[in-house]
């Protein structure tokens, strides 16, 4: 299991409202007491912050806001002590604006070879029109155009993301030679991996055709088929060059990668075994609450990640989408793309929180790893009524202020206390975003207090997982069940049972049930989840984890 360190989000240990290393250093036992195994960190380099520190000007050092690189050596090595591996974000599409590589592009003018490291091209219609129709994944065209010295207009630059993040050109050997020394620096430093974000956007097809876009098209890359800036076949050679690097070095370095695209099967090619080791799981995340999406999900995934021999991932929320407690408790619960949740009308936050619960034991039961992103743990719903003036994401301005973008779900943690900032940062400080006010009873202080709280689920469930063989070892079958019900056996010691239908439905016939998502008298009630072993379950069972309870004969619904 590897939690998300949103950081500025995270914990605050210096009062100014954003959160830092030196608070992720005091809560690492929390971490360790909450059962996950590693910490990925959302970037920490200096940047702008026009997006979210994913805009880097330098990737070789730590921004003031977060600390200094003395305090992430200390952070890693405290981490290692504690038993937690450390997984870092590597930025690799794309640079800042403020970046020396860009702003040297900027001054040498058209046709230096300082612009090779970039994508400059002249414009159409005599320079006036965009090279040609890409876009942005956070709305509009992906094309800005540059002005000369004198401030005529000149070229344009290609940006995938937002304009001040000029995308790098992957075809220049400086480009290459310089991110195999950012690696070297950072696995050199201790760090257990990398997660490397928006790895498909890396490559493009030569003499940059036209996608054939509509106007106004979103950025739906797990529909595009052959797109020119998407998923283009050279990304795998960054990928193989890449995985060379860490095979070089003693222990176990694991490469993560950010890959939206077009179903398990194209998935799977980021993962061959001379690439990268797992791969996030989008169709996973965005499948709607309904046991037929995701069965055809989980099976889609297990059997396409088969032949190349690596793990699945599941995960379930991340910075870049609606909180799924939120998203659950909508009619609509499939989730949009990445930044333009526009959905309509408001959460069922009770049912949204039960079907969350479920899902996790859910997601905790299936062969592979997890990522739980920070929060998710405490229940914690999407923020939705974000005043406008608090947005920063880019999202919301690029797409006119129709998308309020990705800020609701990285609003800072609460952690104690009746008010904000609810122990994230110093009393009286105010966060970098606004936390509600009605989120006292959801804090660490109060969960950890309560055993039915989703933090004692998540406690629990991930210390039964670390204890059972059969979730380490055994292959997924599944089980008869009625349509509504997920039901699937790991090994002949465990079963998982999701009831996602609208009525109760009888539990297994042997075993005992050692963890349910919610009250289970006698059978399992709609948007619940149970674990069953076989035989005595071990003897060490966690707290807030319910006594056996020996259940009689039945079947899932007959």
């Amino acid at each position: 299991m590897v939690y998300e360190v949103y950081l500025r989000s995270f914990a605050d240990s210096n009062g100014d409202g954003i959160g830092d290393i030196g608070g992720l250093r005091a809560r690492l036992p929390y971490l360790r007491d909450l059962g996950v195994d590693a910490l990925w960190i959302t970037p920490w380099y200096p940047s702008p912050m026009a997006d979210g520190g994913y805009d880097v000007r330098d990737y070789c050092d730590i921004d003031p806001c977060f600390g200094t690189l003395a305090d992430a050596d200390a952070l890693i090595a405290e981490a290692h002590e504690l038993g937690l591996r450390l997984i870092i974000d590597l930025v690799p599409n794309h640079t800042s604006e403020q970046h020396p590589w860009f702003t040297a592009a900027l001054a040498a003018g058209p046709g230096a070879p300082e612009r090779d490291r970039y994508f400059f091209r002249d414009g159409r219609a005599g320079g006036a029109e965009p090279p040609n129709d890409w876009i942005s994944a956070f709305g509009g065209s992906a094309w800005s155009r540059c002005s000369g010295p004198d401030g005529e207009p000149e070229q344009w630059y290609l940006h995938t993301f937002a304009p001040q993040q000029p995308d790098l050109d992957w075809a220049d050997p400086g480009v290459q030679a310089d991110f195999d020394a950012i690696l070297r620096f950072w696995l050199d430093r201790g760090v257990d991996g990398l997660r490397v974000d928006a790895a498909p956007a890396m490559a493009k097809t030569p003499g940059l055709p036209d996608a054939g876009h509509a106007p106004g098209a979103l950025f739906e890359s797990t529909s595009w088929v052959d797109n020119p800036h998407w998923d283009v076949e050279a990304v795998h050679d960054v990928l193989r060059r890449w995985r060379a690097i860490g095979d070089e070095y003693d222990g176990e370095r694991i490469f993560v990668t950010e890959a939206v695209v077009n179903g398990p099967e194209r998935l799977s090619r980021y993962v061959r075994p001379d690439e990268m080791h797992t791969t996030f799981n989008f169709d996973y995340l965005r499948s709607a609450w309904d046991a037929g999406s995701l069965r055809t999900v989980i099976d889609a995934t297990l059997t396409a990640l088969a032949p190349v021999g690596a793990p699945a991932t599941w995960v379930l929320s991340s910075h870049d989408e609606t909180r799924h407690v939120t998203r659950f408790g909508r009619a609509d619960t499939a989730a949009a793309t990445m930044g333009f949740d526009v959905a309509a009308g408001s959460a069922d936050l009770a049912l949204g929180l039960r079907r969350a619960r479920a899902a996790t034991l859910l997601t905790l039961a299936l062969p592979g790893g997890a990522y739980l992103y920070q929060g998710e743990e405490l229940g914690l719903p999407e923020v939705e009524d974000l005043p406008e003036d608090a947005l920063q994401d880019p999202t919301w301005e690029r797409s006119g202020h129709a998308a309020r973008g990705r800020d609701g779900c990285r609003v800072p943690l609460p952690w104690s206390g009746q008010k904000p900032p609810f122990g994230f940062t110093a009393e009286g400080v105010r966060p970098w975003l606004p936390q509600p006010g009605d989120w006292a009873g959801l804090t660490v202080e109060v969960q950890q207090r309560d055993p039915d709280s989703a933090l004692s689920l998540y406690r629990s469930a991930l210390r039964l997982r670390r204890s059972l063989a059969a979730l380490h070892e055994a292959p997924l079958t599944w089980l008869r069940s009625e349509p509504e019900v997920l039901a699937f056996a790991r090994g002949r010691s465990f079963t998982c049972v999701a009831n996602l239908g609208a009525r109760p439905v009888a539990l297994p016939v042997a075993g005992r049930v050692v963890l349910t998502s919610g009250p289970c008298p006698g059978h399992l009630p709609p948007d619940t989840a149970a674990w069953v072993v076989a035989g005595d379950p071990p003897d060490d069972l966690p707290h807030g984890v319910p006594a056996p309870v020996q259940r009689t004969a039945g079947s899932l619904g007959g």
